[in-house]
């Protein structure tokens, strides 16, 4: 038996990984479960089967070394102050964390195991206790095509991502809501005037910015996290670290592209131009991505089919990955 210590349940990620490991009878297993929370120690947590939790303090490195396993949502800030000082403790124990922090340390795997479960096995054999989940969009960018990638057929990636506001956590997503009602609509009116009315309610001081920090209702951002020294946001360069380090590639295979924050709540999106290092049909192409995972679902190249199925709203609360618009490019026929 396992003592696993899960921190970090409150937010977006944290409350859909209890829903997922409730609905898989995780909690059924003979390991005992505690709770930890880095503001709400003390206070009831969780009931799960019966059983009501409290919340456990989140620093209490003595609470912590007890665990044989650690699972973290909590964010890199949490994992910055307590993953190193827990180790210099002497814990010896799996740390397994969504932030972003320790992904690019040499002892740390990125984990997508339906894509990347030789890395993971391999890791384990090696005695690597340490494994992170990856950035969402490389994640499911991965898991749409990671059997290209796999075959070796691929010379480069180009990705422009559609990124949803649940990617910039729960408060930001009350505070899109927050902007969409600070319009009072008026079908009455004529559509022209609506528009100007818009704009100059979003100039106003009183309009609610929030965390987004600019208008994202009926908007976008063409910009998510920090500017590099290239040009590049820090999003847009894990496209390529974290791609190549979770197929665990010698060879560096490029990958680029801007981000995109848009006014959707979740599921983010993204448009693939992808040069092949030869011609393969696109039927081939297709077999290929059908055969990656059960989550892939593909969404034939058909106008109601793609308005249907190939949006953030209907994949939105699924597991599905859906990949579609799958389509050879008129610059030449190693383009998709």
């Amino acid at each position: 038996m396992s003592k696993i210590g899960i921190v970090g349940i409150r937010g977006m990620v944290g409350g859909t990984l209890i829903e997922r490991m409730i609905k898989e009878k995780d909690f059924e297993e003979s390991h005992q479960y505690s709770f930890f929370s880095s503001s709400a120690k003390n206070q009831p947590g969780p009931k799960i089967n019966h059983k009501q939790y409290t919340f456990l303090d989140a620093y209490d490195l003595d609470l912590m070394h007890e665990m044989n396993i650690i699972l973290t949502t909590q964010g890199s800030d949490y994992t910055k102050d307590v993953y190193a000082s827990l180790r210099k403790k002497g814990w010896t124990g799996y740390w397994i964390d969504a932030a972003s922090y320790l992904r690019m340390e040499k002892d740390v795997i990125i984990g997508l195991d339906p894509i990347n479960d030789h890395v993971i096995k391999e890791g384990l054999a090696r005695g690597i206790k340490t494994f992170v989940g990856g950035n969402c969009t490389v994640s499911l960018l991965l898991m749409g095509i990671g059997n290209l990638i796999k075959n070796d057929w691929i010379e480069w990636i180009s990705t422009m991502t559609y990124q949803a506001i649940s990617g910039a956590g729960a408060k930001q997503i009350g505070d899109l809501l927050k902007q969409v009602r600070a319009f009072d609509i008026d079908e009455q009116k004529h559509p022209l005037k609506l528009e100007k009315e818009f704009r100059q309610l979003i100039k106003q001081k009183t309009f609610p910015l929030g965390e987004i920090g600019h208008p994202l209702a009926f908007n976008l951002l063409p910009w998510i996290d920090a500017k590099m020294e290239d040009g590049r946001t820090k999003e847009e360069w894990k496209g390529q670290v974290e791609l190549n380090k979770i197929m665990g590639l010698k060879k560096i295979l490029p990958v680029d592209g801007i981000c995109v924050r848009v006014p959707t709540f979740r599921s983010h999106a993204q448009a693939v131009t992808i040069k092949l290092k030869k011609n393969i049909t696109i039927k081939t192409i297709e077999k290929e991505i059908a055969g990656s995972n059960s989550w892939v679902k593909l969404i034939p190249n058909d106008v109601e089919e793609s308005k249907r199925y190939l949006t953030p709203l209907a994949v939105s609360g699924t597991l599905d990955i859906a990949v579609g618009r799958i389509k050879q490019m008129s610059m030449g026929k190693d383009y998709i």
